[in-house]
């Protein structure tokens, strides 16, 4: 491999690394007579197949050389860093390479917009026809559609791609116009409701004439920046639910913002990333996908922001204790699913099993039922409901049972940053990490002691 393709690699490979990509494949593909690779529905990017594979995607830009200057961007056009660009060939040829190598079983793509969106996407085209057509390769590829990029554009790229995105970057139209001035709402929406549309159309032809072109089979998704705009979670669960409703999105993805710019518009170079609160959206995300919940039920006006110290679903019942305890034997399947300590796999085994006859705790453990969070909200049969003491002992007893200890980064140096704000602060402070996570754990069960 020449010495300049590998600089190329170096640098673009570094400006792809904040595009959120750890997803499953999402579709299946046989090999082809001599054709390269094959797509596992779950598979590709940084995780698991069927027979205990883990397997990777070449996460690649096609250019970091930007014509926009998204002030939250490392590549926005006003930052000095190296730049580079792949020609088609290259990129193609060094995909082929790594999947015969057996380093990677698919191909990221996405780029900088390199003078307009139709030139990038033609060039990301370009390179998609060469695996495709030339090389004959038949593995995963994930694309990035460009904002503002021609309809008939987006449509091919959809027809060599097996998942496509269109990053919202961020959750409000007043954030983009003050960050990232050349993008718009309307250029990231409506390639989305393109996608969605003939990606339904698609599903009809292939109804019809199974041997119709398939269109992007593992569907869309998209990337929203979190912590870089003074958006509450109540608005980004609001606007996540919107666009899986509208646009049929395969998955919403948040990405922590990591300060990478001095500017007044962001915050400040020190900033921690907001990891925690990540993860909680994306546990609220999973409420929504699968567990029934709506936006509105998880977070309201009054109460915007997700609890850094108790997962959204837990946080849920603690608001609702009237609804509880629940019969496991009786109970509907939605209600099941609104039990903390109860998921969807577990939920799913109660319902078919409880047909066979009553269930008690012994049988709900062997399901996979977390007993110390569910055993306060559920009733079976030789169970009426853990007692736990009584008045402020049985209280502070459910809260330690409900409260995240992930939360206190208690543990090494590494999970600090996934601790909630008040550990880090503490920890900023001089208090020693352990000592800063039990007393914020302390008083973090009083405070939901005093609510229950």
């Amino acid at each position: 491999m020449e010495q300049l393709v590998m600089e190329k690699l170096v640098i673009l490979a570094d400006s792809a690394k904040y595009d959120v990509a750890c997803t499953s494949s999402g579709s299946n593909r046989d090999p082809l007579a001599g054709g390269l690779g094959s797509c596992l529905a779950p598979g590709c990017c940084h995780t698991f197949t069927a027979d205990g594979r883990c397997v990777s995607l070449l996460k690649v830009l096609m250019s970091n050389c930007c014509a926009f200057d998204c002030a939250y961007c490392v590549n926005r056009r006003s930052n000095d860093l190296p730049r580079a660009t792949f020609t088609p060939r290259e990129l193609a040829d060094l995909t082929i390479e790594f999947y015969r190598r057996n380093y990677i079983e698919g191909l990221f793509l996405s780029s900088a917009v390199v003078g307009s969106a139709d030139y990038t996407t033609e060039r990301m085209l370009a390179v998609l026809r060469l695996l495709r057509e030339e090389y004959r390769f038949n593995g995963y590829i994930h694309a990035k559609a460009i904002p503002g990029a021609s309809p008939a554009l987006i449509e091919q790229l959809g027809c060599f791609a097996d998942r496509l995105s269109v990053n919202i970057e961020l959750p409000s139209e007043g954030s983009l116009r003050l960050l990232a001035p050349d993008k718009g709402r309307s250029s990231i929406l409506r390639p989305m409701g393109q996608i969605a549309a003939a990606a339904a159309a698609n599903r009809h032809d292939l109804t019809v004439y199974r041997h119709a072109p398939v269109f992007a089979p593992a569907g869309q998704s998209t990337q929203m920046i979190v912590g870089a705009t003074p958006e509450s979670d109540y608005q980004i669960l609001r606007l996540t639910e919107g666009l899986y409703r509208k646009y049929s999105l395969k998955r919403v993805f948040f990405s922590a913002y990591i300060p990478v710019a001095e500017d007044r518009r962001l915050p400040a170079l020190d900033t921690k990333p907001p990891l925690l609160r990540e993860h909680r959206l994306y546990q609220a995300d999973w409420l929504l996908r699968f567990y029934h919940f709506r936006a509105d039920e998880i977070l309201d006006e009054g109460s915007p922001a997700l609890s850094p110290y108790l997962d959204p679903k837990c946080g849920w019942a603690v608001r609702h204790l009237e609804r509880f305890p629940v019969d496991v034997n009786r109970a509907p399947y939605e209600e099941l699913l609104r039990v903390p300590g109860i998921g969807v796999k577990s939920a799913q085994r109660i319902r078919a099993a409880r047909r066979q006859g009553a269930l008690g705790l012994d049988e709900l453990k062997r399901m996979g039922v977390v007993l110390k969070r569910a055993q306060y909200f559920i009733v079976c049969r030789g169970f009426a409901g853990a007692s736990g003491g009584r008045g402020s002992a049985r209280r502070q007893q459910i809260a330690r049972a409900l409260i995240d200890p992930g939360a206190f980064g208690g543990g090494c140096e590494q999970l600090s940053l996934f601790s909630a704000p008040a550990v880090q602060q503490l920890a900023a402070g001089g208090t020693p990490l352990r000592l800063a996570g039990r007393m914020v754990q302390e008083e973090a069960v009083r405070c939901l002691a005093q609510a229950l």
